[in-house]
């Protein structure tokens, strides 16, 4: 990411998936001593604890709780027309995934919540218990690629007549005996799609992600890069895309970086095996017609 982004000093970054804080402090690192960083994030807690991480850069940080769809409405307010680099980390962070209060994992007893947005009245578990099965379904099969969706969503409506399904122990289990035994891996846990699948749904990961692309793009200088991370073939499918769509012509005013995505190598997964799906695809805004943006912070 690091190197995708070419940093450098004086220039003004945007981190649009906060989370720990571990690319923004990078992207200040590489673009010490003037390079300056808008960081953003849908989830408060991690606006908290990436601020106390990020403390020691000072005015150099600038952070805001917004969901990164809100992008170009975000620097216009802050009076920046022009930035030299975005990143874009998409799915759930590890410290989301840790934390059973918050509902994301079927490893540990918690919740069935999933936002990412506290503010946000929908949550997994309303999904779950209000939902009717065909919608459900078509939810676990869209979102999650879960080839037994009609199968889940039929035991899950059918064990909810008996009380309401609140946490995610209690959903795990009703998946883990929907699936038949046969089709189960030791490789992936059997509720994996069906969780997957609930968090977009909650969270409306996919809904934006095209549109906010494209403005993203428009939103950098000459010589500047969009770098979007996905986890899953979902958000790698509309980041191909919608690259592909950009970078169409060369009037387009867009050059594709990767031709293939960029992936971790054996290395960095045994050291992070959540990064092992991870996809790296970068594009830079580059201009046939001299144009001049302000790059000052304001």
């Amino acid at each position: 990411m690091v190197e995708a982004l070419c940093l450098r000093s004086p220039a003004i970054y945007v981190d649009c998936t906060l989370g720990g804080g571990g690319h923004a402090e990078a992207i200040l690192k590489s673009s010490a001593p003037e390079g300056s960083l808008i960081g953003m994030d849908r989830d408060e807690e991690a606006i908290q604890r990436a601020g106390e991480h990020l403390k020691r850069y000072g005015t150099r940080v600038r952070l805001f709780h917004e969901n990164f769809k809100n992008l170009g409405t975000l620097l216009r307010a802050q009076g920046i027309q022009g930035v030299d680099g975005i990143l874009m980390d998409l799915g759930m962070s590890t410290l989301q995934l840790t934390d059973s209060a918050r509902g994301f994992s079927f490893q540990k007893e918690g919740p069935l919540d999933m936002r990412m947005d506290r503010r946000s009245p929908v949550t997994a578990a309303a999904l779950v218990n209000s939902l009717p099965e065909r919608q459900l379904a078509q939810i676990l099969f869209e979102y999650g690629e879960e080839r037994w969706a009609n199968r889940i969503a039929r035991v899950v409506t059918e064990a909810r007549k008996k009380g309401p399904i609140t946490t995610t122990l209690a959903l795990a289990d009703l998946v883990r005996h929907a699936i038949p035994r046969p089709a189960q891996t030791r490789r992936l846990h059997p509720a994996t799609k069906t969780f997957q699948a609930l968090r977009i749904a909650v969270n409306q990961e996919l809904d934006h992600l095209d549109g906010v692309l494209s403005d993203a793009v428009a939103l950098l200088n000459p010589g500047g890069r969009l770098c979007v991370i996905a986890f899953h073939s979902l958000e790698d499918r509309i980041v191909k895309r919608a690259f592909k769509v950009l970078t169409r012509t060369d009037a387009a005013g867009v050059r594709l970086v990767t031709k293939r995505p960029m992936v971790p190598g054996r290395e960095e997964i045994r050291m992070n095996p959540r990064s092992r799906s991870a996809k790296l695809r970068v594009v830079e805004r580059v201009l046939n017609e001299p144009e001049q943006n302000d790059r000052r912070w304001i």
